[in-house]
């Protein structure tokens, strides 16, 4: 979107009547551009206090006066404030009127079904603890928040307990209840995207979109819904020329949620944040990291072996070698991981699904991969560089051959083999990778034997 676009999205009377009813009472953050960098602000540039908006032509106003920094993303703070004044008001606990109990569900637009079922399992979980009417989501842009209104707890619930207490307890207990479920549902998440992951981010001064909002990067806009519309939500409702949004995320059943309060708070206790107070180990949902399998002592693991095959297969196909190792520890990344927690996707899905958010894909025959905007070959946005292939890889090999040997082996072996077989991902994976995963060291004999004997300069200077 050009920025006539965002200032026409911002002018419609809707979009500003929605934010102002959201960020009515919170405190308001602004993301915009300025000298080319991305600038975030909490506070007017004249006056030192904190930005807010309570009415339609508040959002108006925003952009006037904040017009230097082309504001694109407009944020609301968790806490509803009794007043906001001094930027010190947002530090007083006993200035917290209401506080939002929010879960965000972050993933990839790539995986974004993946985020509407994981907040599905949060949303069931609430329903078996009573809440259910005051219940709304937003799709934020590469992911979705799930929100209990705050007006939801009795004020004599909040007249015994801090609003953001109570926040910090519900998130944290439900996520407790829902872990095993999310965790599931993390492992079988595209491999090739941001990894599904769920966390709590209560904070004192934790900020999340607000309602019709854009996003700061995506030409897409914060759209609220209710639960009965999970299973029909698409990404389409969030496009800011046509977007589907559902008012009623302001519904609430006063005291809905006191019981579930009571029952978190006693489980996990209030907000870590306070001064004094110690921290807890917060609970976040994410794919279970991977451990590569040690090789016996004087063996070549699968992992390095598939990294360093990875690697001579693109370094003939392609005769780059830098990239050729940053595509070795990639491949090797993925199948190591379909390999424990997606087994089905071993040699499926050759080509990752178009990228939405300006990353590129580069094939090598029919198997693709994402390319960091850095022009490294990365899963979700880790990169695999050079360097961390010579850590993972080169070096692991070297620990029990000359790794320069193992180099020269891989190429030769990798010629013996049609380029037909180089360019198709099952049969390099089927013929050329599972023959010898187990016994890498066979090819570098194999070699010897023919009495090949050149340095591996002289293999670069030949092409591979």
């Amino acid at each position: 979107m050009d920025y006539e676009e965002v200032l026409a999205h911002y002018s419609r009377p809707e979009v500003k009547r929605e934010i102002a009813e959201y960020c009515r009472g919170r405190w308001v953050a602004v993301e915009g551009e300025e000298q080319g960098g991305r600038v975030f602000m909490r506070y007017w540039r004249h006056g030192g206090s904190p930005i807010t908006v309570a009415e339609p032509s508040d959002v108006d106003e925003v952009f006037r006066r904040l017009r230097g920094v082309r504001p694109r993303t407009i944020y609301a703070s968790i806490n509803v404030y009794r007043e906001l004044r001094v930027a010190e008001d947002a530090d007083k606990p006993e200035n917290i009127a209401r506080s939002t109990p929010t879960w965000d569900v972050d993933a990839d637009l790539d995986s974004w079904r993946y985020a509407l079922r994981a907040a599905e399992v949060i949303v069931s979980r609430l329903d078996r603890e009573g809440v259910s009417r005051s219940v709304f989501l937003k799709w934020s842009g590469r992911g979705v928040h799930v929100h209990i209104h705050e007006g939801a707890f009795s004020p004599e619930l909040l007249s015994k307990h801090n609003p953001l207490d109570v926040s910090f307890a519900v998130v944290e207990y439900v996520l407790r209840k829902c872990r095993d479920d999310l965790v599931k549902l993390a492992v079988r998440a595209p491999l090739t995207g941001r990894p599904l992951r769920v966390e709590d981010k209560v904070d004192l001064k934790r900020v999340f979109t607000a309602p019709l909002s854009l996003h700061r990067q995506l030409d897409l806009c914060c759209v609220c819904f209710k639960p009965n519309d999970l299973a029909s939500f698409s990404i389409d409702w969030a496009r800011p020329s046509s977007y589907r949004h559902d008012p009623s995320w302001r519904e609430h059943i006063v005291g809905e949620g006191d019981e579930l309060a009571l029952k978190a708070l006693s489980e996990v206790g209030g907000y870590d944040g306070w001064p004094g107070r110690p921290k807890q180990e917060r609970t976040i949902v994410e794919p279970p990291a991977l451990e590569v399998e040690e090789a016996p002592p004087g063996k070549i693991g699968r992992f390095q072996a598939m990294g360093l095959l990875q690697a001579a297969r693109y370094y003939l196909l392609t005769g780059d070698l830098e990239r050729a190792k940053s595509f070795g520890l990639n491949r090797a990344v993925f199948y190591a991981w379909a390999k424990r927690y997606a087994r089905d996707r071993i040699v499926s899905a050759k080509r990752p699904p178009p990228p939405r958010d300006g990353r590129r894909v580069e094939m090598l025959g029919d198997e693709g991969a994402y390319v960091s905007p850095r022009g490294w070959f990365a899963l979700g946005d880790v990169e695999q560089t050079p360097s961390d292939y010579d850590k993972q890889i080169a070096k692991k090999i070297d620990a029990v051959i000359p790794y320069e040997e193992a180099w020269r082996a891989a190429l030769e072996y990798l010629k013996s083999f049609p380029r037909s077989v180089l360019l198709d991902q099952q049969r390099f994976f089927n013929e050329v990778y599972k023959p010898v995963r187990d016994d890498l060291l066979s090819i570098v004999r194999r070699m010897k034997g023919k009495g090949r004997q050149l340095t591996l300069d002289q293999l670069f200077k030949e092409g591979g």
